[in-house]
This record gives structure tokens, sequence and C-alpha cells, in this order.
């Protein structure tokens, strides 16, 4: 029996998008572990780090150095086989949309801190780097893949197999 041509492609999409999103999360975490390690080493350092009584400012540098990580990350391995654009171009939608993920990050953070009075480490963990960090990763995975990392025009992919 012969597999419609219709759910082999849905399949080898679904195959394709399982993977890439595997990648992703391989340096997503990567980026994580920076992020958090550094986020707090700047906090709790020695007990009360240079920005302990900034949680907002070393969320900010933190999320800024794994933000780097990450964009070469998925530049180079995740979105490889994706439409490249200038440098430039990536590395500032990057950026830009993980500033709108990082301002979902901080309102979580925000709001824990500050409106709920939640100030323990435990609790800026969890509002910062486990709520407000899986609210911006779902925002990132569709921005990136939507705008900074765009799908190959299947006209361009069918003249790039006749090289």
């Amino acid at each position: 029996m012969r597999t419609p041509v219709a759910v082999k492609s849905l399949w080898l999409r679904a195959e394709d998008l399982v993977h890439q999103i595997a990648k992703f999360g391989v340096v997503g975490l990567i980026a994580l572990v920076v992020d958090v390690g550094l986020f707090n080493l700047l906090r709790f350092a020695g007990g009360e780090g240079p920005f302990y009584d900034k949680p907002l400012t070393a969320k900010v540098i933190s999320v800024i150095v794994a933000t780097t990580v990450a964009y070469i990350g998925n530049r180079i391995w995740t979105f490889s086989d994706r439409g490249r654009t200038s440098y430039a171009r990536e590395y500032f939608l990057f950026f830009l949309l993980n500033g709108i993920a990082l301002l979902i990050t901080l309102s979580v953070l925000w709001f824990s801190h500050y409106a709920l009075d939640l100030t323990s480490p435990l609790a800026d963990n969890i509002s910062a780097n486990v709520i407000g960090l899986g609210l911006g990763t779902l925002f990132r995975f569709w921005s990136y893949r939507k705008w900074v990392f765009p799908e190959l025009p299947a006209e361009v992919v069918a003249d790039e197999s006749l090289v």
C-alpha cells in the first residue's frame, strides 16, 4: 500500500518541525544556563551580589548575554536550513523580538516581586526563570520562524536543487 503524497508531505513537515523544536530546545537550554547562572551571580554571589537590590537590572544583563548565545546557536544550527538575510537584519530582529520576550519575563518578575511582594530567591527564580521564561520562549520560537529565519519560498528551494 502506497502512502498518499499529502500524508507523506505532512509527515515530513511534522518531522522537520519536531527536529527544529528539539534543536531550539537545546540552544534554549544552553542560553537558559547562561541566563539563570548570570542572573543568580549578579543577584546573590557571595550572599548579596552586585545587583542584589536590582533584580530587573540583573535580569536585563543576563538576558542580553543569553540572547547573544542563543542567536549564534539558532543561526548556525536550529535554523541553518532556512532563508538567510543579512546578519545585521537578523540580529536586529532577533534582539527586537527578544526585547519583547524580555518584557514578558520582566512583567511576570515585576508582578511577583513588587505587586505580590514575593521577594525570596526562590520566588524571583520561579517568576523570572520558569513562568516568565516559559511564556517568552513560546513567543520566541513562533517569532523567529516567522520573521528572523523565514522559510525559503518553494521556487528558491527548487532552484537550489538544480545547482
